[in-house]
């Protein structure tokens, strides 16, 4: 069929700007009836002209001629048309693909994918390996219309809740409603999560050009060589709903904490406040703010003091610190405030808190906080009692008073303690206790420092995991190396226990275990012995102080004591100086016959903490070979032995009986004395010694 270009034209024009807007049927049906108007030859030009086969348009003609019904609304093809679905096809598809996906506690404990990723593809692969014949777009498909979707974790489960966590929200609610109604201030506190300094992803995102994002590190750490950190440490006032920020770049310790807390009463609290009596404040049951932390309570009773308030602390419950004001007044603010945005410096940090607003009237203030604060510090349980803090009825462990007054002093400023551990320290170094002049010792901190400090570097790259972290050189550790090679020779020495170490120095327990382990393990390795000391084992810090300075509580000089005593010639049948070189000769080959003995009752070598930090003999070696002395002697009765050393009598005769060996193995003949005394005091007496030393 030959028509006009001018038709032509006019056919390409119609179909180009209507078939787009059709949809399949319509555009067959617009093509059939184009075709039954040019009449023969219409159903090939029309194909021509639109691009589409001759079949479509004949296919649309035969519907037209036939006279269809209209499909139902939203349909294009009828009914059945088309390829079977995949699960009408395979009846066991569907069966075999929840089997895969559904919860691990119904589904197939033998399944392959059980503790892999469910992808689409890995669940086609699978079902294609049974048998069913499925694609990955097919088994989405059947997910979805069984109610699947794809889904992350949700934080829900809370764990074990305590007994009194709903009575404590409630006396909380009480506090701070009082607080509030008498015009006092309450404040929710916490330390925000560490954060490291750098060109460092942050998470979020926020509106930039197309196509340049901030380019950051491609690590989630920075490798370099100087890198702060920062611990934000917030205060956010309920009543005013303003924040204040401390930015600290040591340790989150509980003396940071309550720092943080004197920096807003000087600087915000007291303008706001200016008739304020009493301070509420509610903080988490951990953390640098924790209420088994007696430091935490001796900086506030501190604070109490200089601030002239009555300090309230109500703690959460342990595990609801999402319940905390500041979390989702403050804290959630900041996060958002700082999204998608490397904290490069100090400066970024402080203004980018500070200019954290919400529509609510938040308003954040932020500080800088370079002062050190190191950890270790301990505060003894007599400190403790000392305070001014009264316990509530109501959960007296989580809610308790810190009084300004009424109290002992509070704890020492931190400089007054570094300077108090350097006069302990440098008593320590007494050569009674070291067992080596002042020139021998520093030749042995000399000696082991480059170990030491191998150590500490290998163990500050355990910690890490590798990466190297912030070093800002204010940071500091409460004992050098030098001083901790001076509490391992003392605590080898056996002069006393490392309670008393930890009384002395005010260091926790936990910061002096794990130097004297260390140290001890180089020492070890440098095959270096300490000889156990022969003065005596002191179980008070206050005895031991008292011995160095060779006064007693009362501050008068002390009398001979009762061990110098007992090493009189008269006593012993040989001079101080042959004594003493018998201690030396045997003190080592006796700890090696002891040590083997336990290693045979324990089966193997003893395991690192366990006698935790106390000796347990309850004389020192040195000791029990001179009472094995006086009794091979028979100078005196059991019984006044015992009196003597302030011990039972079955601990001095286990103790003879473990040295006897040595001495027989040795051939050391010990002649008897001339004279026995009857009791400890006359044995005391006849060597002019003070009777008040007899233990009784």
């Amino acid at each position: 069929m030959r028509i006009s270009d001018e038709v032509r034209g006019q056919r390409v024009r119609r179909f180009e700007v209507l078939l787009p807007h059709l949809d399949e049927r319509q555009r067959r049906l617009a093509l059939a009836t184009e075709a039954r108007l040019l009449g023969h030859g219409g159903v090939g030009l029309v194909a021509r002209i639109s691009g589409v086969s001759e079949t479509t348009v004949r296919k649309g003609v035969f519907e037209l001629e036939a006279g269809a019904e209209p499909l139902p609304e939203g349909r294009v093809r009828r009914p059945g048309g088309g390829r079977m679905r995949a699960e009408a096809v395979d009846s066991r598809l569907v069966p075999a693909l929840m089997a895969l996906v559904e919860p691990d506690e119904r589904g197939d404990p033998m399944s392959p994918l059980r503790w892999t990723t469910k992808s689409l593809r890995q669940l086609a692969a699978e079902l294609s390996r049974q048998g069913h014949r499925v694609t990955a777009p097919t088994v989405g498909r059947l997910l979805r219309e069984h109610g699947f979707s794809l889904q992350g974790t949700a934080k829900t489960l809370e764990g074990d809740q305590h007994p009194d966590r709903d009575a404590q929200f409630r006396y909380i609610n009480e506090q701070v409603k009082e607080h509030q109604a008498a015009g006092e201030p309450v404040i929710s506190v916490d330390a925000k999560k560490k954060e490291q300094l750098g060109q460092l992803p942050m998470a979020g995102r926020e509106w930039r050009p197309t196509g340049r994002p901030v380019e950051v590190e491609d690590h989630s750490f920075f490798a370099g060589p100087h890198v702060d950190s920062v611990i934000p440490y917030g205060i956010y006032d309920m009543t005013a709903n303003t924040g204040w920020v401390n930015i600290g770049t040591d340790h989150n310790t509980a003396a940071f904490a309550a720092a943080s807390i004197r920096r807003w009463w000087q600087e915000r609290g007291r303008h706001d406040y200016p008739a304020a009596s009493r301070l509420l404040i509610t903080a988490d049951a951990g953390g640098s703010n924790s209420y088994r932390y007696r430091l935490w309570k001796a900086e506030l009773a501190a604070f109490a003091a200089d601030a002239g308030l009555t300090v309230t602390v109500c703690h959460f419950p342990p595990g609801t610190s999402k319940w905390n004001k500041i979390e989702h007044r403050l804290f959630s603010h900041i996060t958002m405030n700082w999204r998608s945005r490397p904290l490069t410096s100090h400066e970024v940090v402080l203004k980018t808190i500070a200019a954290t607003t919400t529509r609510t009237g938040l308003r954040v203030e932020a500080a800088l906080d370079d002062t050190s604060y190191p950890t270790g510090i301990q505060i003894s349980r007599e400190q403790l009692q000392a305070l001014p803090i009264t316990a509530h009825n109501d959960q007296g462990q989580w809610n308790y008073s810190i009084a300004p007054t009424g109290g002992a002093a509070p704890a020492p400023p931190a400089d007054e303690r570094a300077q108090a551990r350097t006069q302990v320290l440098q008593m320590l170094a007494d050569p009674r206790l070291t067992g080596m002049n002042i020139s021998e010792l520093d030749a042995l901190r000399t000696k082991l420092a480059p170990a030491q400090e191998a150590a500490a570097e290998q163990h500050r790259y355990v910690l890490r995991k590798g990466r190297r972290v912030a070093t800002t050189g204010r940071s500091r550790s409460l004992l050098s190396g030098p001083d901790e090679v001076l509490l391992t020779i003392v605590y080898l020495r056996q002069v006393c226990p490392q309670k008393v170490l930890c009384d002395l120095l005010g260091i926790n327990p936990v910061t002096i275990g794990q130097a004297i382990k260390a140290t001890r393990k180089l020492l070890d390795e440098q095959k270096i012995t300490i000889t156990p000391t022969v003065v005596r084992y002191f179980t008070r810090a206050d005895d031991l102080r008292a011995w160095i300075t060779g006064k007693d509580r009362t501050g008068q000089t002390s009398a001979t004591p009762t061990r110098q005593a007992l090493t009189d010639p008269t006593l012993t049948g040989m001079s101080h100086e042959a004594l003493h070189t018998l201690l030396e000769e045997l003190i080592v080959p006796y700890a090696a016959v002891i040590e083997e003995r336990r290693h045979r009752q324990r089966g193997g070598n003893r395991r690192p903490g366990t006698r935790g930090g106390v000796f347990r003999q309850k004389i020192t070696d040195g000791d029990r070979i001179l009472a094995t002395i006086l009794y091979r002697r028979r100078i005196c009765g059991l019984n006044a032995l015992a009196e003597l050393f302030g011990v039972s009598r079955s601990t001095l005769w286990n103790a003879i009986n473990d040295v006897l060996p040595t001495l027989d193995a040795r051939r050391i003949d010990i002649t008897p004395a001339d004279r026995r005394h009857p009791t400890a005091a006359a044995l005391l007496t006849s060597v002019g010694a003070d009777t008040r030393h007899v233990v009784s």
